[in-house]
């Protein structure tokens, strides 16, 4: 068993990007827009506006009240579309009820899409024509690339379907010729499909829910998950029995988490120089 470092990865990422920032003759720009103040949320902006620092970025982190209106928001972004500062804009989810994040999403320029949400983008993936992959899904396929796992033919199960990782990951890995099947909540005899998988990837939020027992000897595991329980973080996968039985795994916290920051500021940069391209 190998415990998969995504620290270290992404760490190696973001000094590749520091070193390429460094020889531009303006700093990539990325604006991140948080609404009201959920605890969790704000950590995670923190975090991404403190990678930007790392790497040299210019960054704008934007609060905005729990109570905006719609059309504020939306004047908010539209702003943003059209300040050349900025390269990238990320508006941190999940937002209050009120607001429509559909509209929202597809309010962001898909040159600014950051987040690779927008349905321009994701049609793009579909079609295996990537233009901004959704964040977490591309970071675990720049962690299997990194501890290389050759995808083609592949058996692959992705536990969760939601359209920021499940969805966009099972074309992901259908798009690097691999065999891949969606599990959801409605999904019968769990653990059967994944015994037979080669590679797994969980992004279901329900805390240990994946046992050691449903995992093939020799799999590759990755734990997109990340639930409080008793005072620590926790993944979707039961770690400890299932440590004993993947060849490769990722830990909960310091697995895929920094992936997907590291990998928002390596599509800020490639936007920045798409834009200069223009």
């Amino acid at each position: 068993m190998n415990i998969i470092n995504g620290k270290k990865i992404a760490q190696d990422l973001k000094a590749d990007i520091a070193n390429r920032v460094a020889k531009l003759d303006r700093k990539p720009g990325l604006a991140v827009i948080l609404v009201g103040d959920d605890p969790a949320s704000s950590v995670y902006v923190r975090n991404k506006d403190n990678a930007c620092k790392e790497v040299g970025f210019y960054s704008e982190k934007i609060n905005k009240p729990a109570n905006i209106t719609q059309n504020e928001l939306l004047a908010e972004i539209k702003r943003l579309n059209n300040d050349d500062k900025i390269d990238g804009i990320l508006v941190q989810l999940p937002l209050p009820k009120h607001l429509d994040t559909n509209q929202v999403i597809e309010t962001i320029s898909p040159k600014k899409d950051v987040d690779g949400f927008h349905s321009e983008n994701i049609g793009k993936l579909m079609q295996n024509k990537p233009h901004f992959r959704p964040c977490t899904p591309k970071g675990v396929m720049t962690i299997l690339a990194t501890i290389g796992i050759n995808l083609v033919g592949k058996n692959c199960v992705v536990v969760g379907a939601s359209n920021i990782v499940g969805r966009p990951m099972a074309i992901e890995l259908l798009n690097a010729q691999a065999t891949v099947t969606i599990c959801n909540s409605k999904t019968q005899n769990l653990a059967t499909k994944l015994q037979q998988a080669d590679v797994i990837v969980v992004a279901i939020g329900v805390a240990k829910m994946i046992q050691g027992t449903w995992i093939k000897k020799g799999a590759v595991v990755i734990d997109v998950g990340m639930n409080p329980l008793d005072n620590a973080l926790v993944g979707d996968v039961d770690f400890d029995a299932a440590k004993k039985v993947a060849k490769w795994i990722t830990p909960v916290p310091g697995g895929v988490g920094p992936m997907t920051i590291a990998t928002l500021l390596e599509n800020t940069l490639m936007a920045y120089h798409l834009r200069k391209e223009k």
